[in-house]
């Protein structure tokens, strides 16, 4: 299964502004010569041809069963599942899009499916929904697959992150809990660091790694861009939330591998007993309790940090129509089944996420409280996943799949670096990275 959390994909050996650059060619050739799409072979009926990220083989029969109960409400039409690598997916999209294979319907991350949508290399699927589609989906859910108006995407699988804590360290900090609120933060860290040696939490700035840290800034009360796509961030809000991170890495209360590793790092000090805290879905204690079982027998779930708002993030894996399908009404209909409230149901309990079906959820969380399991390890990942179900409420994507979001990214961390590592005052490191992302958005949206 996908990976979902904000971490982006492996780059494509294809580079991506060159990609994302000529993508939109092949489909308006592909339409100009009636080429779109592939005529299925004489005899054999129509082909749809889909792709999902990382399913097989653990969800085989459950795709199996998903395809045979579609194909017979739909005779004449036969299902063509190929499964991608997800550090492969954009490389075979872009392929297969210039050698005019492209699929008809394909599960993508939501950052490169927003690169594709402002590329025209995606459908509107607006006039080929049902029109009580959007009331099906969590409403703060179904908007993230929208872009100028269109909705280019429809939502399949979520998670929410929530905090995972070692209660050991904790009660030799003198806490009881984790902080709730961002603000709470440097006192946290700074009891945690003084009392225990080790580190309250940690939070990447490696440019091409977790989106954790931008969604903090919205939790903080930034505005990344305006309405014109220009940065909004040099504000108030962002020159405290600047100083609040240097001022942290500065004061040693962040490891300091934070500039130079991912988030990789901060499960590996979690795992050790190095850090009190690390935001996670709430499969990652299935996995502590095989690869940490004594830092597993310590943890407990407690509620994400978050802003004065209360919001938290949520990740979003979409299911979207290529412009060259010719098979774009089938391919809706596949996607809205695949995605309804009794098959997301089961996928969410085979593959532990959340559907973001308002149907499925509501099932899925009657269920969890039905049922609480004896035994002690498995009632601990139980609450952490009705502490996920629980945070969907005030939850929304932070940092919406924006094209350009992945360069905005990479400008924020690398100036907060410089911050961090003393190169640079905090509003100096903060007024370089508004103009390099306005140099780039004046050349993209000019």
């Amino acid at each position: 299964m996908a990976r979902m959390s904000s971490r982006s994909s492996r780059p494509s050996r294809l580079p991506r502004r060159q990609a994302l650059r000529l993508l939109a060619a092949p489909f308006a050739l592909a339409l100009a010569a009636g080429a779109c799409g592939r005529p299925p072979a004489s005899g054999r009926g129509k082909v749809l041809n889909v792709w999902t990220l990382d399913l097989a083989p653990r969800f085989n029969d459950y795709m199996g069963r998903v395809i045979a109960a579609w194909e017979r409400a739909h005779p004449g039409v036969t299902v063509r599942w190929t499964d991608v690598p997800w550090g492969s997916v954009e490389r075979k999209l872009l392929a297969s899009v210039f050698a005019r294979t492209a699929p008809d319907l394909v599960n993508l991350n939501p950052n490169f499916a927003a690169n594709l949508a402002s590329k025209g290399g995606l459908r509107d699927l607006t006039p080929l929904l049902p029109p009580d589609a959007a009331e099906r989906y969590l409403a703060g859910i179904w908007t993230s697959g929208q872009q100028a108006g269109e909705q280019f995407g429809i939502p399949w699988y979520l998670t929410a992150r929530v905090t995972i804590a070692n209660r050991r360290l904790l009660q030799k900090a003198g806490l009881a809990a984790p902080p709730r609120r961002w603000e709470e933060v440097p006192a946290y860290a700074e009891a945690v660091r003084r009392r225990t040696g080790r580190y309250a939490l940690f939070v990447t700035v490696v440019p091409d790694d977790s989106g954790e840290l931008m969604e903090a800034l919205v939790q903080m009360g930034v505005r990344l861009l305006d309405d014109r796509q220009r940065a909004a961030f040099n504000s108030p809000a962002g020159r405290r939330a600047f100083a609040f991170w240097s001022d942290l890495y500065r004061r040693g209360l962040l490891p300091r591998e934070v500039v130079s590793q991912g988030y990789r790092r901060a499960i590996e000090l979690y795992q050790a007993g190095d850090l009190a805290q690390v935001a996670s879905g709430p499969d990652f204690l299935r996995n502590l309790q095989t690869n940490a079982p004594g830092i597993a027998a310590t943890s407990a779930p407690f509620p994400p940090l978050t802003g004065a708002s209360g919001e938290a993030n949520v990740a979003v894996m979409n299911l979207v129509v290529p412009r060259q399908s010719a098979m774009a009404p089938e391919a809706v209909s596949f996607a809205l089944f695949l995605s309804d409230a009794a098959n997301q149901l089961v996928f969410a309990e085979e593959a532990r996420v959340l559907p973001s079906s308002r149907g499925a959820l509501a099932s899925l969380e009657g269920r969890l409280r039905a049922a609480v399991p004896a035994d002690g390890q498995e009632r601990l990942v139980h609450s952490a996943r009705l502490l996920s179900i629980e945070t969907l409420a005030a939850a929304r994507v932070l940092v919406p799949a924006t094209p350009g979001v992945k360069r905005l990214q990479a400008i924020l961390y690398t100036q907060l670096q410089r911050a961090m590592l003393g190169q640079l005052d905090s509003d100096a490191a903060l007024a370089e990275a508004e103009r390099q992302w306005n140099s780039y958005a004046e050349a993209r949206w000019p």
